[in-house]
């Protein structure tokens, strides 16, 4: 044990974090040149596009130093906000971690609350700059950032490009020398910690671990602790760029375990795994449920393609268990699904996996998150969408979650965030600088108001400068209404939207005038409502499409053209009362694009 290092790379977003990993790859021959392409570890076409890592990978490295020969075990971690809990998970692996900052952009929030989280987890921290051969590195300045950030001292801070391969052999000494070998009870019960898991379609679920004490071996019944499930273990073995199959994995490495499990819901991520025979008594500290955080509606866009759709997403699910969903109808869309996301992300790689990897066309809805409803009688429920509302007499108080943001930013841009943030019902919790140039802010608002484009509006407001992160909080009661509209007097569910008192009127204006653009004028007069509750609170009226009756009289006596005018009234009114308005689907589409 005393040979093996396990360690983990944190950054934010496109510091370089894959491209290291390929060059620490390449250095220990863990593969040959012939298998060698950029972002070896990401395997799915969606993640080389844009550049970001979506599932983490794990994989084993060998190095050798003098006699000396040592078991690097890298386990790669997603760099986006919405995959935290994985990061945890990762992090709780490992003993070290490389914090990588690019010199060209210096600290960012998702850095810092990864950083964060290796430092709950009492990790030995090593920090790389990367990118040093660039133009614009700004090396002495983002060694300032890291020293303050981290308490290190600047000679403890590594340089190195990971484009060039530049100190990257100083990065693989470190990692033996700084990070301390795992510690652990070969002879104790099993413990180990499943950090992720795949699904292959003929072998089922292949669970990925970090063994803490005792042992497992091919053959023996294992049991997973919170769960409480148990089962034959059919292969065990470490994982290299394929899985290599072994008798037996010891405590302090890191490997795989197949049990021919075919549901994904039986393996979750961060459940420990212990002996049926001999099992441990506790299970290792952190285990907790992925909460879904956003929610939205995914319908197919023909009906007839609702149980193809069921299909893909029951695959989907199976490589991706954050995706939760349950079948859902409106009379807008037809049969589809409901769907919870960890963030807008999460939701965005959902749907273009549906795309590319099953063929599905889908619409979604607009997203919205879950609220926590309080009736007279004292019941709790949790509603996720507005037909879900109970009727506003019966409801005592509803309560909606928040979130602390953080965004670091250049100091120009302090009076637009603060806009941005208040106008969107924030509070201002603390403002620091990190360094002249970097500012963090700090502010609690709710989860709602950051669902729609709000990351998109602080990245135009600030020129792209600001970066963003946020950790959910608790919920918290608010006015929350729901706001309908009404054509003719008729409510469309569809179109419901729960949403916070003081913007209802607003965000009913909007919504009306859009629908008056978009809804095809009839031969009688529509009326298009916004309502919370009994009381309308916007109005915009589409005007009947007057048909000339007239035209077929030429000259005569103005009494002829009188009375077929007088015809065409009588005909309107009949028609006002029992007319319906159909919605066309782009008219319904652009609505829920309202937000952009």
């Amino acid at each position: 044990m005393k040979n093996i290092r396990n360690f983990c790379i944190i950054a934010h977003i496109d510091h370089g974090k894959s491209t290291l990993a390929d060059r620490l790859l390449e250095l220990t021959h863990t593969i040959s040149d012939r298998e060698m392409q950029a972002q070896v570890l990401d395997d799915m076409d969606l993640e080389r596009e844009k550049g970001i890592t979506i599932k983490s990978h794990a994989i084993q490295m060998n190095f050798s130093r003098g006699k000396q020969a040592y078991i690097l075990n890298l386990i790669d971690t997603p760099g986006h906000v919405d995959f935290s809990y994985e990061v945890s998970r990762a992090l709780a692996a490992c003993e070290g971690a490389l914090l990588l900052v690019d010199a060209t952009q210096g600290i960012q929030a998702q850095t810092i609350s990864n950083l964060y989280l290796a430092l709950e987890n009492d990790l030995e921290i090593i920090s790389v700059i990367n990118k040093i051969d660039m133009d614009g590195a700004m090396v002495a300045e983002v060694q300032d950032q890291i020293t303050e950030l981290t308490g290190c001292s600047k000679q403890d801070i590594l340089l190195a490009s990971a484009r060039t391969g530049m100190g990257v052999p100083e990065i693989l000494n470190s990692i033996v020398d700084r990070i301390p070998a795992p510690q652990g009870d070969p002879s104790a019960p099993l413990q180990a910690l499943i950090f992720d898991s795949v699904f292959n379609p003929f072998r089922g679920i292949i669970a990925y671990y970090r063994v803490f004490n005792g042992k497992v071996s091919r053959g023996d019944r294992v049991k997973f602790f919170n769960t409480g499930m148990e089962y034959e273990t059919a292969e065990v073995g470490i994982l290299k760029l394929g899985l290599e199959s072994r008798p037996v994995v010891e405590a302090g490495d890191v490997g795989y375990i197949i049990t021919g499990i075919k549901n994904a819901k039986e393996v979750k991520v961060g459940d420990t795994i212990t002996l049926a025979s001999a099992p441990c008594q506790e299970s290792i500290h952190g285990f907790e449920e992925v909460k879904p955080m956003v929610f939205a509606g995914i319908f197919p866009i023909n009906t007839d393609d609702f149980e193809e759709l069921r299909d893909c997403m029951e695959k989907l699910q199976l490589n991706d268990a954050s995706l939760v969903f349950e079948p859902e109808t409106s009379q807008a869309l037809g049969f589809g699904f409901r769907c919870g996301f960890l963030g807008m992300l999460h939701m965005e790689i959902v749907q273009e996996r549906l795309e590319r990897e099953f063929d599905q066309t889908v619409i979604t809805t607009v997203p919205n998150v879950s609220y926590t409803v309080f009736n007279t009688r004292g019941e709790k429920m949790t509603v996720y969408n507005p037909s879900q509302m109970p009727d506003p007499g019966r409801i005592d108080r509803i309560e909606e979650p928040f979130i602390r943001a953080q965004v670091i930013s250049m100091p120009d841009y302090i009076g637009n965030i603060l806009t941005l943030c208040l106008n969107r019902r924030g509070v201002l919790i603390n403002q620091s600088y990190l360094t002249t140039t970097r500012v963090e802010l700090l502010f609690e608002m709710p989860l709602a108001e950051i669902v729609f484009d709000f990351y998109d509006r602080l990245k135009s407001i600030t020129r792209g400068y600001a970066s963003f992160d946020y950790h959910p909080l608790d919920y918290r009661e608010s006015e929350i209404v729901r706001m309908d509209i009404l054509l003719n007097g008729e409510k469309v569910d569809a179109l419901s939207a729960l949403i916070h008192k003081s913007r209802s009127q607003d965000f009913g204006r909007k919504l009306c005038s859009k629908l008056k653009e978009l809804l095809p004028r009839q031969q009688f007069q529509i009326a298009i409502q916004a309502a919370v509750g009994a009381k309308i609170i916007a109005r915009e009226t589409i005007s009947a499409l007057r048909k000339d009756v007239t035209a077929k009289c030429y000259g005569g006596d103005i009494s002829r053209k009188r009375k077929l005018l007088e015809k065409q009234k009588e005909g309107k009114k009949r028609m006002r009362q029992i007319g319906n308005v159909e919605i066309p689907q782009e008219a319904f589409l652009a609505v829920l694009r309202l937000e952009d």
